[in-house]
């Protein structure tokens, strides 16, 4: 960095703290920076970089330079999987952090599986992800099998459905976890009036129009909060009243702001813990109003998780490189082999890269407040 640049700017914040001239080893993330997810992919970004950031007086001492890239992938597969490829390209990425939707979370580390470079996730849950058996991916959230019948558990033991309305966007994420809601659901006797895929974003009149015939207790969403938000406005408007469960796709704060007064018993689990039920996290809490001007959300805890899951596994590598910048294999190898602590507790990766112990977290929404229903505890599958 030129010696004239004495003020803290975010170019700082990439680059961290200086080192000496072996290397530069670049951390990665993937996620939509631009449309609808923005909100949601800017987190896992900033989280990231305040790990980035923290991490550099460890790599300087190793003579490393340590920098984040952070590309935006739209929340779209072809878009995500063409910077996967920039990504393989560029030798001095060593892990990225990413993707925020499992649709591009699963071509984009397909993409980069060949060249070794690891992937660490904050926020896909589709079991594909990992039953592939992909050695460079690894997630440090609950899976799909795991979330869906949690929220099944709910409408059931919690809510007292017994018939539920299952609505999906079709994507890889939202049908995956509709499928496993309604699993759960059927084995444990409640009727699923229909499993249905929509992609629609501006009208759900005709949705709506066959809820009101099928007069659920309650309605499933496995989608994403801007198409959620949008369908709840116009449910509570329509008069219709059941509660309305979805996934952690509803996890934001422009869920209530779409939905309006729409947002009324809505209910959702969340792989991502709410920040002030992280008494670890308060320190995070306030790096991260002081550095971005805002507080952070679930998603920014989570990507910093993931963030310091890599920096550490780069560090171990190249502790055993001889204090030198590692190979994407050695990294990929030390990623999956070690035993972390973070803000979310222990981080522990099993053969395929599911973490082998996480949590669940039922948000009830009420107006622009979210707050903490339930806490689920949740292992992934034996392998």
């Amino acid at each position: 960095m030129s010696a004239t640049r004495k003020t803290v700017t975010l170019a700082a914040l990439l680059l961290g703290s200086g080192a000496s001239a072996q290397g530069t080893i670049k951390i990665a993330t993937l996620s939509p920076l631009s449309g609808a997810l923005s909100s949601l992919g800017s987190q896992v970004r900033n989280g990231t970089q305040l790990a980035v950031t923290e991490a550099a007086p460890a790599f300087a001492k190793l003579g490393l330079k340590v920098q984040l890239v952070a590309f935006d992938d739209q929340a779209d597969p072809a878009t995500g999987t063409a910077a996967a490829r920039k990504i393989a390209a560029d030798r001095q990425v060593l892990a990225v952090i990413g993707a925020l939707n499992s649709g591009v979370t699963i071509p984009a580390s397909a993409a980069l599986n060949s060249s070794h470079v690891v992937m660490v996730n904050s926020a896909s849950t589709a079991n594909q992800v990992t039953d592939r058996g992909l050695r460079n991916i690894n997630r440090i959230v609950p899976r799909d099998d795991a979330q869906g019948p949690a929220g099944a558990s709910f409408l059931r033991g919690t809510l007292k459905a017994r018939k539920v309305y299952l609505l999906n966007d079709k994507t890889a994420y939202g049908e995956g976890l509709a499928n496993e809601v309604e699993r759960r659901l059927k084995a444990d006797g409640v009727k699923v009036l229909t499993n249905e895929g929509t992609e629609e974003k501006s009208d759900f009149t005709a949705v709506i129009a066959k809820i009101r015939l099928q007069k659920p207790d309650a309605i499933y969403f496995g989608g994403v909060y801007n198409q959620v938000g949008v369908f709840l406005r116009q449910l509570r408007g329509a008069g219709v009243m059941v509660p309305v469960v979805g996934g952690d796709g509803l996890d934001s704060s422009e869920l209530s702001r779409i939905a309006g007064p729409g947002a009324r018993d809505v209910y959702y689990t969340t792989t991502a813990a709410p920040v002030d039920s992280l008494p670890s996290a308060r320190t995070f809490a306030a790096a991260y109003r002081k550095t971005f001007g805002t507080a952070p959300q679930g998603f920014a805890v989570f990507g910093y998780d993931a963030a310091r899951v890599a920096l550490q596994g780069v560090l171990a590598a190249a502790r055993a490189n001889g204090n030198r910048a590692p190979s994407r294999e050695q990294v990929e190898r030390a990623v999956r082999r070690g035993t972390y602590t973070g803000l979310t507790g222990t981080v522990a990766f099993n053969s395929v890269g599911d973490r082998r112990e996480a949590k669940l977290y039922v948000m009830k929404l009420s107006g622009s407040r979210a707050t903490l229903s339930t806490t689920v505890k949740v292992q992934a599958p034996a392998r």
